[in-house]
């Protein structure tokens, strides 16, 4: 922060602190902004020049401020009420532009007189200079800047007595200093508090050829990084533009991420306060508007992931009664109210049909009540452990309170289970004794690979779509375990698991030599399938189930294996190559078009790595950029999800397919794997 030194303005501005904003060209520049306005309204105002008699002095070639506003107001679509002109004009003011004939530091949109500086850009391309029909365009980044201006209200003097500030921070441009900063310095602007930077904007190069570039949060406190996103949001009738788009974008990311460094109570406490804002008139219609369009996307993307967050239910019939009430003074706001309404319905339709695919998803569940007696209970895979006890309860006749619930390992060891709300069911896998090994037929060699490739894409895919882009981030926080918030994810990512233990499984419990060498090629074919499907989820677990020790070891089985399949494999084994960050996989799957299914554990591990090796917080303020570089590695999910399966791998007829992937038969101990791997080719 520098104080503004300029003697010829010293009185105006010695209690105005401004804020550096230097830029590389007059296209980015505050100043010729200020002046292509000015220019403008010379030119083109319909308001003449008017003479003021000020302390006995003719002061010549005056305008008036209500005249100022009126002429924005009319010629500038940027502009959409007067006290957005106002603070426009309050922008030219702290620039030097325009000059107050009374000395006031504050703009008034009334009978108050302004006179013009005359000074103009030394440079000869200019492009405010050399094009005036750039003016709007000037007005559009002065904007950006506007709500940032110690925007003070009160009396015609320069006495504190009679100057009060409302809470708006102070900003803005000084001239071109770039000859004393450094490349990385260009162009940033820092917003003050009390003495305190909180929020700190960057310049960047817009996609949209225009003289202005925007200016895009870098760090700020949660509270001043919203403020500047609902300042910079564009309402429906406003959309479209590709710089209307990045304003999206931005927003995309703060709602993606918020969680990071604020509760979801804090940023409806926080939304509820604009919403109650002060300020009366076009304003508040703008500033609700704003705040609806602003919950409308956030509850877009969240669909029916804080459906359980009491704080969200609380604020959404807080903000509907209140617009409600405000659909009187302003009756605009019914569109926009009708729009929410019919959102809330979809998301409740939404959060219906996700709980429907789960709870169709059935599963008959054996629970042993005894050593040598069951009873089969058929649920869904979501059912709680308190649930399970309860059922069991009434049909033996027994209090919930006198049981507890165990999962008993292959080995025979038990573990008790003590989280009443969690899901047990997924946790849960088929095992078997070593007397069964040997009885087990092998049904997977009379079944076609590309069904089989095509049963595990449908299952990966129902399980894909349910999936919220913030699970990503509440798994990587660990925040709430156990909360529901990431049941989808858990599930996907325990599917993982299991395909690659089945893979590991079916091979180790096959005892003889030709059908273990034909299962061998059987997986092969499906990961080779799984890959075609666009489904790398279940094509990784394949090969690495067939790439452990336990299975890479039985030499006697690799070498009876066809060059073919051997050769295949190997081209399959490149997609999970760690080296160069996992470039072979990166490559592969980004030429892949959607609808595709990741590697969810890679991706997961792409997110922990930004997280843990950028800091949340520099200087006690929220470092935006870690999270859009978050957010741009979550949307790789709504990417994924853009499109549906083909008729291909949409459903697969037969029932025993169905069966072969949906329930599947493991061994998860890898002490058993190794004996059995031993077994079946001992040491040399």
């Amino acid at each position: 922060a520098f104080p503004f030194e300029n003697n010829s303005r010293n009185n105006l501005k010695r209690n105005c602190y401004m804020f550096v904003c230097v830029c590389q060209s007059c296209s980015q520049s505050f100043p010729c902004a200020g002046r292509a306005v000015r220019n403008a309204f010379l030119s083109h105002g319909p308001y003449p020049a008017k003479d003021k008699i000020h302390l006995a002095r003719i002061i010549r070639r005056s305008y008036v401020g209500v005249e100022l506003v009126q002429w924005l107001c009319e010629q500038c679509v940027y502009v959409r009420c007067r006290t957005t002109a106002a603070r426009v004009w309050q922008v030219l003011l702290e620039l030097g532009v325009l000059l107050s004939v009374d000395q006031r530091v504050v703009f008034s949109d009334s009978n108050t007189y302004y006179q013009f500086s005359f000074e103009e850009c030394d440079s000869p391309s200019c492009e405010f200079r050399s094009n005036e029909g750039e003016w709007p365009e000037a007005v559009r980044l002065l904007l950006q800047l506007a709500p940032y201006v110690q925007f003070r209200s009160g009396g015609g003097t320069n006495s504190p007595t009679f100057v009060h500030f409302i809470p708006y921070p102070a900003v803005l441009s000084l001239p071109d200093l770039s000859p004393l900063f450094s490349q990385e310095e260009l162009g940033r602007v820092c917003l003050k508090e009390r003495g305190r930077d909180v929020l700190v904007l960057q310049r960047v190069t817009s996609s949209v050829t225009s003289p202005s570039d925007r200016y895009v949060v870098v760090s700020g406190t949660p509270l001043k990084i919203l403020e500047h996103l609902l300042s910079d949001l564009r309402l429906d009738d406003q959309r479209g533009a590709p710089e209307n788009r990045e304003s999206e974008m931005l927003l995309d990311d703060f709602l993606l991420t918020y969680l990071v460094f604020m509760t979801t109570h804090d940023l409806c406490q926080a939304l509820s306060a604009r919403c109650r804002g002060q300020e009366e008139g076009k304003d508040a219609l703008f500033r609700k508007r704003k705040v609806l369009q602003l919950v409308s996307h956030w509850s877009r993307l969240y669909k029916d992931f804080l459906k359980d967050e009491e704080h969200v239910r609380s604020f959404m019939k807080t903000l509907y009664r209140c617009v409600l009430e405000d659909l009187y003074e302003f009756p605009t706001l019914e569109k926009d109210l009708k729009e929410f309404q019919k959102l809330l319905r979809h998301s409740q339709h939404l959060f219906c049909a996700f709980w429907m695919f789960f709870v169709y998803l059935s599963v008959i569940c054996c629970v042993h009540v005894s050593s040598d007696s069951y009873l089969s209970v058929h649920t869904h895979p979501l059912l709680e452990a308190h649930e399970l006890l309860r059922i069991v309860g009434l049909k033996i006749d027994r209090a919930e309170d006198d049981m507890v619930l165990a999962v008993v390992s292959h080995t025979g060891g038990a573990q008790i289970n003590t989280r009443s709300k969690e899901s047990v069911l997924w946790k849960s896998s088929f095992t078997f004794h070593s007397a069964e090994l040997s009885r087990r037929p092998v049904r997977l060699l009379g079944i076609n690979t590309w069904d089989v490739a095509a049963a595990l894409t449908h299952l990966d895919w129902s399980l894909f779509k349910s999936i919220h882009e913030q699970e990503l981030v509440y798994y990587t926080l660990s925040r709430a375990p156990g909360s529901g918030h990431t049941v989808a994810l858990s599930v996907l990512l325990q599917r993982c698991n299991e395909v690659q233990q089945w893979v590991m499984s079916e091979v180790l419990m096959c005892v003889s030599l030709n059908k273990r060498v034909q299962l061998l090629k059987k997986f092969i074919k499906i990961a080779a399938h799984c890959k075609a499907q666009r489904n790398l989820n279940s094509a990784f677990a394949i090969i690495m189930g067939l790439n452990t020790a336990a299975v890479s070891r039985l030499n006697q089985t690799w070498e009876k294996c066809p060059g073919k399949f051997k050769k295949l494999f190997s081209e399959l084994e490149l997609i999970t190559d760690p080296s160069l960050n996992h470039k072979a996989y990166r490559e592969a799957f980004k030429r892949m078009k959607p609808p595709k299914i990741p590697f969810m554990p890679l991706l997961l591990k792409d997110i922990t790595f930004i997280h843990e090796g950028n800091k949340t917080f520099h200087d006690n303020l929220v470092n935006f950029e870690k999270l859009h570089m978050i957010a741009d590695t979550v949307r790789m999910i709504r990417h994924c999800q853009s499109d549906q399966p083909g008729n291909e791998v949409i459903g697969v007829d037969s029932a025993e397919v169905r069966a072969s992937v949906q329930y599947l038969h493991i061994i998860d101990n890898q002490q058993t794997l190794f004996e059995l791997s031993h077994k079946l080719e001992p040491r040399a």
